[in-house]
């Protein structure tokens, strides 16, 4: 009886995925603006993506966020900010000279959108 209640669950339930969620939309790409912040979507997104290689450096080297805060010049508590994903703490210059100190190149490209 287990196993066949089990059975049922895994199957898809099309009439109450539904009744759940009735507006699934699909993805515009830039999660923020998806979310609603119009305005600071780009800024966002590119403070998202420069926190992404920093947080990781600092994982690998395996160190304490007090000696990463040494390390790039700022507090423990910031670190902690960073570490925990708190993108609208920094500024896209804070997060530019902490790559650097963190010995990380910035490289900007720009292009057109996509229409």
């Amino acid at each position: 009886m287990r196993s066949l209640l089990v059975y049922r669950l895994r199957k898809p339930l099309p009439f109450l995925t539904e009744a759940i969620n009735p507006d699934i939309t699909e993805s515009s790409g830039n999660v923020f603006r998806d979310l609603g912040f119009h305005t600071a979507a780009e800024s966002l997104r590119v403070r998202a993506r420069l926190m992404a290689p920093l947080e990781r450096s600092l994982r690998e080297q395996g160190i304490t966020q007090a000696e990463a805060a040494e390390e790039l010049g700022t507090t423990q508590a910031r670190i902690s900010e960073l570490t925990n994903g708190k993108i609208q703490a920094f500024s896209i210059d804070a997060l530019i000279n902490m790559l650097d100190r963190a010995g990380l190149e910035v490289d900007v490209n720009v292009r057109p959108k996509n229409a």
